[in-house]
């Protein structure tokens, strides 16, 4: 365990400290009573959280943090550090009514997901234990912005069982980062009791095995040692010499929630230990043998707090509720693309691969805030596929950089750097088949914090991965998930065809202000037959969300991309001799879609075939005819056909491989049955 010296100890008995602690556990308490009532009385709250037992621990945390420029990362427990930090009990009672106000997401979240961007508390989510990387992202930021911030994040013992937990450990000690992981430990996830939960019994013994990581297991009830220990966290983050994990056992003296009945697994021995255990009796009777207080002062400062809780309570009643007409709004940032082209000025032609790290290499060289780290893309490798190659030598290891072979990493840090002043992190996922393991962040964190924040918070990140088959990679290499990212509201989705298009989107993908999935199609990235292009200059940009009329035609319209496009054109070539026409349109992003252009042209062939190299069920084909079939039906004088792979994994043999995905032959075949309908 982390010792904690004499010299590293906070001065305890400081009166205007010990007074100012009590007062916010009584703010804590007497909320928690409160907003029982309110749940009963029916006003609104149907969803209560207890903090009954955890009140030391949070708001000592909160306290003890600098306001505007520390970082907080509580959980749905840590009412009592919202408090310490400086948030409102006007605030957090409206926040608990699902009333509009500007933080803690305005009704949209449910009660104590915490979000004040002046305090610097990103918002929280459900998920148990996102956070932890959350804040290991916002603390690698501040290291490198060369600020001394230390970052608070807490959670319950429960959360140390998610993976979650550990990778924030790992990556944090392996960068030594000024974390302060604060685990109110009281004995339950729920029902479950401890030793269902960790081995061991606690998680201090298994973390001690992380390198550089000071543990303290404490007391979370004992003012004393709740105060040496955050005195030594503290210290050590500001010091820049890495994080702490502080351990403190406290009482849950409430149910999980108020849909949750204790009695059902605890019994009377665990209730009196928990009732022994309570803070606040302690702590006062600790503040009147310091003669710090007397008992007539106690009892004037309950009453004084007990009125200023109802009174919080009133007004927070008082105010409105979002109105229906919001609840679509901030899914995106708005953000006004920038179409820039100037095609006489090209240089020679270059591959996609190189197109990529040419948009990376300029847009770093044009803003600092431009940092890229993934698997394996630093040094000389840059990826397994190179498009990072030469980007760590010419920008250095703080901005180009590796992660540790964890998804949920790569994308859980990446939400965290992108909340710290004006960094812009694109992240890669070696291949899109191994983004499952990140797909709680990717899903429930990033796409939907803009919106859950009520607009408070964004994320401007890129995560580029390689994707598509026709490489012989087998099932976990050869995988199309456009149509799962594009199911998620609060991710653009970016499939570029050709290297042009690759340079231009990525530029404007960085500069977007929201999440942006850039899928790479791997068979494209050496092609130099039917993908290569002349580079667009520096300044050149293609607007997110616009797609592209590659070949006009009047017979059928056909709407693909990636390498489906090339397939598209020379089979398009192949029928025109025989007095075809085909139109083929390059969706370049599918989300957000753009259906003008695919209506403009059906309005025009009236007959529509859609491909992509997806499996055909569920594809993403399925929702552009979807949207055809009801905003452009008037214009079909046929069925809308799709193209895609079979419903089955992609194998590794090359004629099992083109077996199943889409062929040359099927798009000539369904073309002809189009124009022949």
């Amino acid at each position: 365990m982390g010792a904690i010296t004499q010299s590293e100890q906070v001065k305890t008995n400081n009166p205007k400290n010990c007074i100012n602690t009590l007062k916010l556990m009584y703010e804590a308490r007497f909320m928690d009573e409160k907003m029982q009532k309110l749940v009963k009385q029916n006003k609104g709250a149907t969803f209560h959280l207890f903090t009954g037992g955890h009140e030391m621990i949070g708001v000592m945390c909160g306290a003890a943090l600098e306001r505007g420029k520390d970082w907080g990362l509580p959980y749905y427990r840590d009412r009592a550090f919202a408090l310490g930090l400086g948030c409102t009990m006007e605030d957090l009672f409206a926040a608990f009514l699902a009333r509009n106000i500007p933080h803690h997401s305005g009704g949209r979240m449910m009660p104590d997901h915490f979000s004040h961007k002046q305090l610097r508390i990103p918002c929280q989510s459900s998920v148990v234990g996102s956070q932890f990387l959350h804040a290991v992202g916002v603390a690698k930021a501040a290291r490198l912005a060369g600020k001394n911030e230390v970052t608070y994040v807490s959670g319950g013992d429960g959360s140390t069982s998610q993976g979650d937990f550990h990778e924030a450990l790992n990556y944090t000690c392996l960068h030594k980062l000024g974390v302060i992981f604060v685990i109110q430990d009281n004995g339950w996830a729920i029902s479950v009791p401890t030793n269902d939960q960790t081995t061991g019994g606690s998680i201090a013994k298994i973390a001690e095995g992380y390198e550089g990581l000071s543990v303290h297991e404490i007391d979370g009830c004992d003012y004393e040692a709740v105060s040496a220990a955050l005195d030594a966290a503290i210290s050590k983050g500001r010091r820049m010499e890495g994080p702490s994990l502080i351990v403190a056992k406290v009482p849950r003296l409430g149910p999980h929630s108020s849909s949750d009945d204790p009695k059902k697994y605890k019994n009377e021995s665990h209730f009196a230990e928990d009732i022994e255990q309570d803070p606040l009796p302690r702590f006062e009777n600790w503040i009147l043998s310091q003669q710090i207080m007397t008992e007539e002062e106690m009892a004037e400062l309950q009453e004084k707090v007990r009125a200023e809780v109802e009174e919080a309570a009133k007004a927070a009643e008082a105010l409105p509720l979002q109105d229906v007409s919001e609840v679509s709004s901030h899914i995106f940032v708005p953000h006004q693309a920038e179409e820039i082209l100037t095609p006489e000025a090209r240089g020679e032609s270059i591959v996609i691969m190189d197109a990529l790290n040419h948009a990376l290499d300029e847009e770093m060289a044009r803003d600092e805030g431009v940092i890229l780290f993934g698997q394996d893309i630093a040094h000389g490798k840059g990826g397994v596929f190179g498009i990072t190659r030469g980007l760590t030598e010419k920008y250095g290891e703080e901005r180009c950089f590796n992660t540790p072979l964890a998804e949920s990493t790569i994308v859980g840090t990446a939400i965290g750097i992108s909340m710290h002043s004006n960094f812009k992190p694109v992240a890669e996922i070696q291949f899109s088949d191994y983004v499952w393991t990140g797909i709680n962040q990717l899903f429930n964190e990033l796409a939907t914090l803009h919106y859950r924040s009520n607009g408070e918070w964004n994320c401007p990140v890129v995560i580029r991965m390689p994707s598509g088959g026709y490489i012989q990679g087998g099932p976990y290499h050869s995988q199309s998930i456009e149509a799962f990212l594009c199911h998620v509201p609060g991710l653009k989705v970016v499939i570029p065809s050709n290297a042009a298009d690759a340079k231009m989107l990525l530029k404007s993908a960085i500069r977007d202000p929201n999440p942006v999935i850039f899928l790479e199609h791997k068979a494209l990235y050496r092609q130099r037959t039917f993908s290569a292009n002349p580079e667009p200059t520096k300044d050149e940009l293609l607007p997110l969300g616009k797609a592209h009329v590659v070949r006009e035609g009047s017979d059928v319209t056909l709407v693909c991309y990636g390498l489906m496009v090339h397939m598209a054109k020379e089979v398009a070539m192949k029928l025109e001799n025989e007095g075809i026409s085909v139109e083929i349109i390059d969706l370049r992003t599918l989300n957000p879609l753009d259906t003008e252009t695919i209506l403009s042209s059906i309005e025009k062939t009236s007959k529509l075939l859609i491909a992509h190299e997806a499996p055909l069920n569920c594809g993403f084909g399925a929702e552009v005819a979807a949207r055809m079939s009801e905003e452009g039906f008037h214009y079909l004088d046929a069925p809308v056909k799709r193209i895609g792979s079979l419903n089955t994994c992609v194998p590794y043999a090359k004629h099992l491989e083109d077996a199943v995905l889409p062929q040359k032959s099927d798009l000539e075949k369904a073309i002809r049955e189009l124009v022949a309908y």
